[in-house]
């Protein structure tokens, strides 16, 4: 597998209407606001999207991204759109170099859900990660009651593989999650085609 951490800093990915841009510090106050105003649908899921979200945490996230050396995220992006708002973030995580595996996260700022972004935004980020990276496998793990994440795994080709208990901690509680699992050869179908035969 290619080492994540040797991305260049201004690596871009982009897919009709969406451009995927690794994390730089002029996102910080972006970042800020879209946090800010998705707290009751993000927060929801992903505890560091609080009420007291401040931009010193942006600024963090986005060096923490870019510094490998500090542990970070090294392959998190920021997804805009054509005009150069935030619409969200993607990245690929917990990668395992022995078995060539990552797993795949999304969200989306409140007045950009429902328009498809993060199923296109993780269907570039995975082909990205199957061709540059060299994985074989992503996984995308959603809490059960998460139905809108759900929908965007299975919208992005990702297959339902089963329930997993306690797989993740949300607020200091154990939930049970659901796991998907996505392969190079499920890009080669159309996503929504795929989603439709799963349901």
């Amino acid at each position: 597998m290619n080492d994540p951490t040797k991305l260049p800093a201004s690596l871009q990915l982009t897919t009709p209407g969406l451009q995927l841009c690794l994390w730089q510090p002029s996102h910080a106050d972006a970042l800020y606001e879209a946090a800010r105003e998705s707290v009751s649908t993000v927060g929801r899921w992903l505890p560091w999207c609080h009420s007291g979200y401040r931009r010193e945490d942006a600024i963090r996230w986005i060096e923490r991204c870019r510094s490998a050396a500090e542990g970070g995220e090294p392959c998190a992006f920021g997804v805009f759109d054509g005009n150069g708002m935030l619409l969200g973030g993607v990245g690929l995580n917990r990668f395992d170099n022995q078995h060539r595996s990552a797993n795949l996260g999304y969200w989306v700022r409140t007045q950009a859900q429902g328009q498809g972004v993060a199923a296109r935004a993780a269907r570039r980020l995975a082909t990205f990660g199957f061709e540059a990276l060299g994985l074989c496998r992503i996984e995308i793990v959603a809490a059960v009651e998460n139905q809108t994440s759900r929908r965007c795994a299975e919208k992005a080709g990702a297959r339902f593989e089963g329930i997993a208990r306690h797989r993740l901690v949300i607020d200091g509680t154990p939930v049970d999650a659901a796991v998907y699992g996505l392969l190079p050869a499920d890009l080669d179908q159309p996503a929504e085609a795929q989603s439709s035969a799963m349901s």
